[in-house]
Order: C-alpha cells, then sequence, then structure tokens
C-alpha cells in the first residue's frame, strides 16, 4: 500500500498534477542536496519521492500559485 494516501493528498493539493509535479520537484532537491525537512527516521518510506510526499502531507511544503496577469 502506497503512503501517504493519494485522497488524503488531495485534500491539501487540489490537482493530480501539481502534486506531481511539486513532488518531483522536491524529491529532486533531497537527492542534490541531502537536505531533509523531517529526521530521517520519522519518515516511512525509503525513497525521496515517497518521502517528498509525506512532507507534502504533513503539511511541510507550501504550494504557491503562480498568478500572471
Amino acid at each position: 500500500m502506497i503512503y501517504p494516501s493519494i485522497d488524503k493528498l488531495l485534500n491539501i493539493v487540489d490537482s493530480k498534477y501539481k502534486l506531481v509535479h511539486v513532488a518531483s520537484k522536491r524529491s529532486k532537491q533531497m537527492l542534490e542536496s541531502n537536505h531533509y525537512q523531517m529526521k530521517e527516521t520519522d519518515y516511512k518510506s525509503k525513497k525521496p519521492l515517497g518521502r517528498a510526499l509525506e512532507e507534502v502531507e504533513a503539511g511541510l511544503i507550501k504550494i504557491v500559485e503562480d498568478v500572471q496577469k
């Protein structure tokens, strides 16, 4: 079973596409900088993408809408 649940994540992020974009950017940042926002023992997932999704669920990643006029 995938953790965290997609249903929980879609209550935080309004679009699956936006969720994928945010999680992929964050997982790449983790790989490049080796910086995590939680203790490594607090993550359930061992892979960066799963850890990025856990950070979204925990509210550690804020999604800002880009408003273009």
